[in-house]
């Protein structure tokens, strides 16, 4: 993947009346090219830096994709492991509704289906985080159009939702009295707010201050309506009432109860009780988490409600100079450092700004600006300031610890835009979303569950001169989206939609347009399974070895076959087994089966670097163990090592128990196996 190229453009724009889908993949993507070409939708504008950071998420979102072989594909959170994430897979569920919804735009259903499947399936483990799972597999379903990837989770997804109703969770929970969910910060993902920080009377806020947040409330809210409407897609009435009805009650309840009039805004109750807070007091002070009620449709669309929205750009409040505060300055306690790792800071949410929750904020505005007309009527928010804080947030984007790369981290200083924490397991942190703000929010693809494709876009005309969206796979139709200012872009002068390649509706202006479109199947999903991946350490088989004589790294050598694929150029992220430096001998990388395994193809990652520090080697075969011998495959179709990208290789179908690649680092270059993935026959 060409990274280094990627980071340093500007603006990729073709001239006037052009758009050329295949430069623009490889002019991003370099050698890895092909993974994108036709999984993703092309995005270009007249805001470079959007455009650029869309393509960038994309890169973030196939780094992030986990192959555990016969348990399908995952999203992962962090590219290191870490402590708290779920073993071996490295599930964590806080952040799966943004992927979810990240993924739903992928034109291969693979990615998002596979994680439905697993978060919903045997390996789950729902009450991890605070979570909205079913909502994110419901969003996709907006896209998708495809009732058969969804409707089997249904049991599932009624038992994880009821599970949070149980007394015995420590961490959260619901109170009967209060017919409202509870949590513990740190469970909601969301460690040091003023709740936690306040129920330690200031010294601390790591662990406790329970209260009724207006985050999980939302999320069951919207949990409870996917189950409802999935419900519907099945033909039971009754079970799809039922959840309905549980969402209605949460609506009236968060509506209700944590509305604070004083402030105008959505804030926490305290569940806990003691010496420094009292149960069921409001806490002092507004959180940007107060705007998620909006990212699920859940406010009603009054006035009094449409106020919260005044906070926000308020440069005394929520507005830093360079991204949204998740508290307000005027908080006691407000970006005071707490936690360290070492002498680097840790996370907290007294302040900072978080692209999780920056991700929220604005697929809370989108969804303001789209259908709450007395929100809009009261001209507290406009697309403006949807435009605006989207460029801030792609921004952030531009790291400069890293001499200004493309990496986006877990918090920033909302006053300066540096990022705060980077620690190892920082960089391309996925906990957020882009892809999904761009398309459902900028663009404008407002998914509907019924045959209507409708947009309308959330970009400000008077600052995005230009954009076209396109090869958008929506229920089963390919679609694109164009706006243009002045018709010297793209030699059409407004708004037009195209479906299948034919312009269906056009305005001359960002307006709403709606078009009819009958749900047509979707291209099928290929699913080969892998049967080279191991998820933990060579405890088990299919195991990894090397000729290198003495090399005991074993986190690397086991990092070849761990079903994850990148090609960052940071040497502190490096991902694979690296050769010694070539002095023209042959080294090998063995995959031990277990048993008998017939094998016919591989897919091969090989890294390398503009210093040529690592090279891809100068050539490779591969070998199977055959009564006792190893033997080259029959009839292999071997091509051309390739760097930063998917080197294909195929053969005669043949069982054996090993396998192994043998190549040729390259002289004085080093050779990194970033994967070594095998398919069966």
């Amino acid at each position: 993947m060409h990274l280094d190229r990627l980071l340093i453009v500007t603006s990729l724009a073709g001239p006037a009346l052009g758009f050329n889908a295949t430069e623009l993949i490889q002019r991003y993507f370099g050698n890895d090219a092909p993974w994108y070409a036709d999984r993703i939708p092309v995005f270009e504008s007249s805001a470079s830096e959007i455009q650029d950071v869309y393509y960038y998420r994309w890169s973030v979102f196939r780094a992030h994709q986990r192959d555990l072989g016969a348990d399908g594909y995952i999203s992962t959170e962090f590219l290191q492991d870490v402590g708290w994430q779920t073993q071996p897979s490295a599930l964590l569920i806080d952040a799966a509704n943004m992927h979810l919804r990240e993924g739903r735009w992928c034109r291969d259903r693979r990615f998002k289906d596979d994680y439905g499947n697993f978060l919903f399936g045997a390996h789950k483990n729902p009450y991890q985080f605070s979570e909205s799972m079913a909502d994110g597999v419901w969003q996709g379903y907006l896209v998708d159009g495809v009732s058969g990837s969804i409707t089997g989770h249904l049991e599932s997804m009624q038992d994880v939702y009821t599970g949070w109703n149980t007394t015995a969770m420590s961490t959260g929970g619901y109170d009967v009295d209060k017919s409202l969910y509870w949590i513990q910060p740190l469970t909601d993902a969301t460690e040091y707010t003023i709740a936690s920080i306040d129920a330690s009377g200031g010294s601390d806020g790591f662990t406790g201050g329970n209260a009724f947040r207006p985050s999980i409330n939302s999320y069951q809210y919207a949990n409870a309506l996917a189950i409802s409407n999935i419900a519907s897609l099945t033909g039971d009435k009754a079970l799809a009432q039922e959840y309905k009805d549980k969402a209605a009650t949460i609506k009236a309840d968060v509506q209700t109860s944590l509305w604070n009039s004083t402030f105008k805004h959505f804030i926490d109750r305290y569940k806990v009780d003691n010496t420094n807070v009292k149960y069921w007091d409001f806490i002092r002070g507004r959180e940007l988490v107060g705007y998620v009620p909006w990212t699920h449709d859940l406010p009603d669309d009054t006035d009094a409600f449409a106020q919260a929205w005044t906070h926000l750009t308020d440069s005394e409040k929520f507005g830093g100079p360079h991204g949204l505060r998740t508290n307000e300055p005027s908080y006691e306690y407000y970006m005071r450092q707490y936690r360290y790792e070492g002498s680097q800071r840790e996370c907290q949410w007294n302040g900072p700004a978080w692209p999780y929750q920056t991700t929220q904020l604005l697929a809370g505005l989108a969804n303001l600006l789209d259908h709450y007309p007395k929100a809009a009527a009261a001209n507290v928010i406009s697309k403006t300031d949807y435009t605006k804080l989207l460029k801030q947030y792609a921004q952030l984007h531009y790291n400069p610890n890293r001499g200004g790369i493309l990496d986006i981290e877990e918090d920033y200083d909302a006053d300066t835009g540096l990022p705060i924490v980077g620690l190892a397991r920082s960089p391309h942190y996925f906990h957020s979303g882009f892809i999904d703000l761009v398309l459902s929010g900028l663009v404008g693809v407002r998914p509907q569950a019924g045959d209507t494709l409708e947009i309308n876009p959330a970009a400000d005309a008077s600052s995005i001169s230009y954009f076209r969206a396109a090869r958008i796979m929506y229920h089963g139709h390919e679609i694109a989206v164009q706006w243009d200012a002045t018709g010297k872009q793209y030699g059409q002068k407004g708004l037009i939609i195209e479906v299948d390649g034919k312009k269906a509706a056009s305005s001359k202006n960002l307006s709403r347009l709606s078009v009819k479109i009958n749900r047509q199947d979707p291209p099928a999903v290929a699913r080969p399974i892998a049967v080279s991946i191991q998820q933990g350490e060579d405890t088990e088989y299919p195991r990894g070895q090397v000729s290198v004589t003495g090399d005991t790294n074993t986190a690397a050598i086991h990092a070849a076959i761990d079903g994850r694929v990148w090609f960052f150029p940071e040497s502190d992220i490096a991902n694979g087994w690296d050769t010694p430096a070539g002095n023209g001998s042959e080294v090998w990388y063995q995959i031990d089966f277990g048993s008998s395994t017939k094998t016919k193809n591989a897919e091969i990652a090989f890294f390398a670097n503009a210093t040529q520090t690592f090279d891809v080697p100068s050539d490779y075969r591969i070998q199977t163990s055959q009564s006792g011998k190893w033997v080259d495959v029959s009839n292999g179709k071997l091509d051309k090592a390739l760097a930063n990208g998917i080197t294909k290789a195929s053969w005669d179908s043949v069982s054996s128990e090993s396998i192994r690649l043998v190549f040729t680092p390259k002289k004085g270059s080093k050779a990194r196996l970033v994967e070594l993935k095998v398919f069966g026959a």
